[in-house]
């Protein structure tokens, strides 16, 4: 009578700790600036989860500068990418988490469950997340790489006009 009582203690405790791959997928795409993905899988007491705030404030910071200064705001040309940057890996994040295989996702997330738990099976939410976090991730991606290098051949225009007049 006592073991069968603990092997439901367990098998309650193991599925309380689960890590659900769908889940950490959106928490990727949706709240990745704010590292509630690392929160998630890792606990709060993740490193990475705590620091990555602090390139998202700052690209929120310089989309306020240029708000403020206008469009010639240089210190702005360095702080609006990283925003774009935190978000496009993040969604890169969502990605890999969606396209990992049930089996490595328990090894690694789960190990104290069995490979046929659903907590690791590849689901439509899991799909759509990877979709939409390589739609929306490439996009801010390449507009974040256009407007730094954008702002950067502006930069060197005008800096050219002033050494030839």
């Amino acid at each position: 009578m006592n073991t069968s009582s603990n092997s439901s203690t367990n098998t309650t405790a193991a599925q309380a700790t689960t890590k659900n791959k769908t889940v950490a997928a959106w928490l990727a795409f949706v709240g990745g600036p704010l590292g509630l993905h690392r929160f998630y899988l890792y606990g709060l007491f993740d490193t990475l989860g705590w620091l990555l705030p602090i390139p998202t404030a700052l690209g929120v910071y310089g989309i306020q500068r240029v708000m403020e200064y206008g469009q010639d705001d240089q210190f702005s040309w360095i702080l609006i990418p990283l925003l774009g940057f935190t978000f496009a890996g993040c969604a890169l994040r969502a990605i890999l988490y969606g396209l990992m295989t049930p089996e490595k996702w328990n090894a690694r997330f789960n190990p104290q469950v069995a490979l046929d738990h659903p907590a690791g099976q590849t689901r439509w939410a899991t799909i759509f997340a990877i979709g939409l976090s390589l739609l929306i991730g490439t996009t801010v991606l390449m507009a974040s790489i256009a407007f730094s290098f954008q702002r950067y051949f502006e930069y060197q225009i005008e800096e050219a006009r002033k050494i030839s007049q």
